[in-house]
C-alpha cells in the first residue's frame, strides 16, 4: 500500500502515521500534511480529522514551487475552502444520522 493509502487508512482507524504532520496555518492538528517523494518529483496529501466520524481529503497535489517547502498561497487557499465544505457536509451528514435514529 503507498503512504497516502496507508496514511488514510490509519486516520480513518483513529491512528496517525509517522510522517503525517499538522499543516502550518490551520492552529491545529486537526488538518494534516503527508509528503511523499517519488521519481524526482514531491507530492502532497492534505486531509482533515476535525469532524467525528469522518476523514475528508482536502487537496492532493505535486509540489512545483521553487519557493522552499512552503505551501504554494494558491494551493493554501484551496485547501482552506475544501475545509469549510467539508464542514458543512460533516454537518449534514451528522443531521441525517440524527434524523434516521
Amino acid at each position: 500500500m503507498d503512504v497516502f493509502g496507508y496514511t488514510l487508512f490509519l486516520a480513518q482507524t483513529g491512528g496517525k502515521h509517522d510522517q503525517a504532520k499538522p499543516l502550518k496555518g490551520f492552529g491545529s492538528a486537526g488538518v494534516l500534511e503527508v509528503v511523499e517523494d517519488w521519481q524526482g518529483n514531491t507530492y502532497r496529501a492534505v486531509y482533515t480529522v476535525r469532524f467525528e466520524e469522518r476523514v475528508f481529503v482536502l487537496h492532493v497535489f505535486q509540489k512545483k514551487s521553487k519557493s522552499g517547502i512552503a505551501t504554494p498561497k494558491p494551493d493554501m487557499n484551496l485547501i482552506r475552502e475544501r475545509l469549510k465544505t467539508a464542514a458543512r457536509r460533516a454537518k449534514e451528514l451528522k443531521d441525517e444520522q440524527t434524523q434516521g435514529k
